[in-house]
C-alpha cells in the first residue's frame, strides 16, 4: 500500500513539475509591464530592455515630427497639470501613424521599451486616449 502512494505521489510531482515549467516558459517571453512614467524613472535601469506600457502624458510643445517621415520624437511625463521640470520625464521615439488625439497634454499608452537613450515604442505601439466628454461636470447628479 505504501509502495502506491509513493508512485502517486512521484507521478504527481512530476507532472506538477512540468506544467509549472510549461507556464513558466510561456510566460517569460509574453509579460508586458504596465506603469506609469514615475515607477519606472525612479530607476530607469531596473527596466531597461523589459516590455512595457507605458502610462503618461505628452509633454506640451514635445512633440517633434522628422520632415517627410513618420518619425516623431517627444516627451512623456506622469501628470498633465504639472510642470515638465518637476517630476520624472521619459523621451520616447516612434516611428508610424500617431492616433488623431496624439498632442501635447494627451493621455497615452506606449508600448515598447525603455533603453538608455529613452523610450523605444513599437510599431503601433502608440494609443492616445481621448479625454472624455462624458464627465459628469463637477456638482451635478448630486
Amino acid at each position: 500500500m505504501t509502495h502506491r502512494y509513493i508512485k502517486l505521489g512521484l507521478t504527481a510531482t512530476v507532472l506538477v513539475l512540468a506544467f509549472a515549467g510549461l507556464m513558466w516558459s510561456t510566460l517569460q517571453d509574453g509579460t508586458e509591464y504596465f506603469k506609469h512614467v514615475d515607477e519606472v524613472m525612479t530607476d530607469p535601469h531596473a527596466w531597461e530592455g523589459k516590455p512595457l506600457q507605458l502610462h503618461g502624458y505628452v509633454v506640451p510643445g514635445s512633440i517633434l515630427k522628422r520632415q517627410d517621415t513618420l518619425e516623431y520624437k517627444f516627451k512623456v511625463q506622469n501628470n498633465p497639470a504639472r510642470d515638465a521640470s518637476q517630476g520624472h520625464v521619459v523621451e520616447a521615439s516612434y516611428t508610424g501613424i500617431v492616433p488623431d488625439t496624439f498632442k501635447g497634454e494627451a493621455e497615452v499608452v506606449l508600448r515598447g521599451k525603455l533603453t538608455a537613450s529613452g523610450f523605444h515604442t513599437d510599431p503601433n505601439g502608440v494609443v492616445a486616449k481621448c479625454p472624455s466628454k462624458y464627465q459628469e461636470k463637477p456638482g451635478a447628479g448630486s
